[in-house]
């Protein structure tokens, strides 16, 4: 179809312009919370807390949108910048993933391993490689699940817990404080997870995580989420070489503040799409809420298995994300002792 010349030249304005605002896989959104959700919880119909609720001691939870660990640091100036897209990715990092050769001694006592006592409302029978059969479980949790009751939560077979801290390069999940605080006094061995937001660049992202998440001692390693999200207000798809790229930019800066490789947590269709077969020397966080990993990522070493999303345990409210150690009982105090300082 032919347009008359002035209409036309107005759409030619418009083509140009939207293409030079995106042309930089790396451009930047405006200022404002992205909204990012992990999508394995279904949000509950009741409402949730806006801001995290802290003792009288503590600054005002409406400044929770600021960061509270403190400032930034400067980049050091051998920090690597982001490559170019196409550039390959190294597989081979210069930091032992699981643990230290001669970890220090001193470790702290180890800590009491509480059996699986929750329930699911959508039960799954995995036969013989059931995660029940494993020793240590936990849960993952966000604003989503509202006031946890910590204590109540640990006695039911939590004896770790992934909080959501980040997203992008602005959003701090307004419980991320509270949450931190009540799990580690409920003696939960705790870390803190980010979901990556693909129209942010990975440096940014890394700045916000680590203004806004302690450099706690016995803090388990650090986690990027990374899975497509269809509710995400970005609907950007980069190429699988872009999604390694960014990703090792962002695991980069973590593993040189926090001392410990990242963890990476991943669903199936994004791992078929980008990671089979990458990041060898990195410990994985899979999701397989309908069969065992083996049969889902086929020749995967994995460190954390998520297999419900639809957990019920006193302590909360709703459902929450079920997960599992992959070793024994004592192969995790070996995995935590070798955190502790």
């Amino acid at each position: 179809m032919r347009f008359p010349t002035a209409p036309a030249l107005f759409v030619a304005c418009l083509t140009l312009a939207g293409c030079a605002s995106s042309s930089s896989p790396e451009s930047v959104l405006a200022p404002r919370p992205s909204g990012e959700t992990t999508s394995s919880v279904i949000r509950p119909a009741a409402p949730v807390p806006a801001t995290a609720v802290g003792p009288a001691a503590t600054p005002p939870e409406s400044q929770e949108a600021l960061a509270w660990a403190g400032p930034v640091s400067e980049p050091q100036a051998f920090a690597p910048m982001e490559r170019e897209a196409g550039m390959p990715v190294p597989i081979e990092r210069p930091i032992a993933f699981v643990a230290p050769e001669n970890p220090a001694s001193g470790a702290a006592p180890r800590t009491h391993v509480y059996g699986h006592r929750f329930r699911d409302a959508k039960p799954i029978n995995f036969g013989r490689r059931s995660p029940h059969k494993l020793a240590v479980h936990g849960v993952d949790v966000s604003r989503w699940q509202g006031d946890i009751d910590w204590a109540k939560l640990r006695t039911q077979g939590a004896n770790f817990a992934y909080i959501k801290a980040t997203d992008g390069g602005d959003h701090l999940d307004p419980m991320f404080k509270k949450n931190w605080r009540r799990a580690q006094a409920a003696g939960l061995k705790r870390g803190a997870y980010h979901f990556f937001y693909w129209c942010r660049t990975a440096g940014e992202q890394a700045d916000w995580f680590i203004r806004n998440v302690p450099r706690a001692p016995d803090a388990l390693p650090p986690v990027i989420d990374v899975e497509w999200n269809g509710e995400s207000s970005c609907k950007r798809r980069p190429s699988p070489a872009r999604v390694r790229e960014k990703m090792q930019v962002f695991m980069d800066k973590l593993e040189r503040h926090y001392g410990q490789r990242p963890i990476i947590y991943t669903a199936p269709d994004f791992y078929r799409d980008n990671l089979e077969g990458a990041f060898p020397n990195y410990p994985f966080w899979l999701r397989s809420v309908a069969a065992h990993p083996s049969k889902v990522y086929p020749g995967r070493k994995w460190l954390f298995w998520q297999y419900s999303g639809s957990g019920l345990s006193r302590g909360v409210d709703g459902r929450i994300d079920l997960n599992v150690f992959h070793g024994s009982e004592g192969e995790w105090h070996d995995f935590i002792a070798a955190r502790s300082i």
